[in-house]
């Protein structure tokens, strides 16, 4: 039950979190659009909180990812200002320091996905079929077919979508390869997600 409580305050901030980032939007059309895809992951709490079913640590990366992607939801993910937060709060100009010549925080964003919603797959294929090593690939190869049907959802955005909405939501800015290069980031986070089980002391 104490877990539960947890899972339920979670959800609650989560909530109050993102009508904050709503208050004034700076891209009204875009950030509802956005927010489609907050309300489909957020399913995932939802059902979990009744069934409980969840690690309090899968449920958590699952809240994490949400949370980054309200904030991309905020000023969509081509022009949030990480890099004046960091200059402004901590003094380091990311972009200047790596010689960046673009916003990255869509890379974030894919990078997240690939690491975080590993082990909500992982703990479900285990439950399903007892096997460390095949619930691990499973997980593995579900989030890459993933990530490429969710390019592949971006590219029809493109096709019937108003150009510019297309192109702000998708956060290619002008990169030709944007979509290989979030799939190959998304791959980087669920490959340390399997390390990270592989060496996991606990007992499955």
């Amino acid at each position: 039950m104490h877990q539960k409580k947890i899972k339920l305050t979670i959800i609650i901030a989560l909530f109050l979190f993102t009508c904050i980032t709503c208050i004034n939007p700076v891209y009204p059309k875009n950030q509802l659009l956005q927010h489609l895809g907050t309300l489909i992951v957020s399913i995932i709490l939802f059902v979990d909180l009744k069934k409980n079913k969840l690690s309090l640590f899968a449920f958590s990366f699952v809240a994490i990812f949400i949370l980054i992607h309200v904030i991309g939801a905020r000023w969509i993910y081509s022009f949030v200002p990480y890099n004046d937060f960091f200059n402004n709060y901590f003094g380091i100009n990311i972009h200047e320091s790596f010689d960046f010549t673009r916003n990255h925080y869509d890379r974030l964003v894919h990078f997240a996905f690939g690491g975080l919603f590993f082990p909500l797959l992982f703990e479900g294929f285990f439950n399903k079929y007892k096997n460390k090593m095949l619930a691990l690939l499973l997980a593995w190869l579900s989030l890459q077919c993933f990530s490429m049907v969710y390019e592949v959802f971006e590219w029809l955005l493109t096709v019937f979508m108003d150009p510019k909405i297309a192109e702000d939501y998708n956060g290619q800015q002008g990169d030709m390869f944007d979509a290989q290069k979030d799939m190959a980031l998304a791959m980087m986070g669920s490959n340390l997600l399997v390390v990270y089980y592989i060496f996991k002391k606990d007992k499955f």
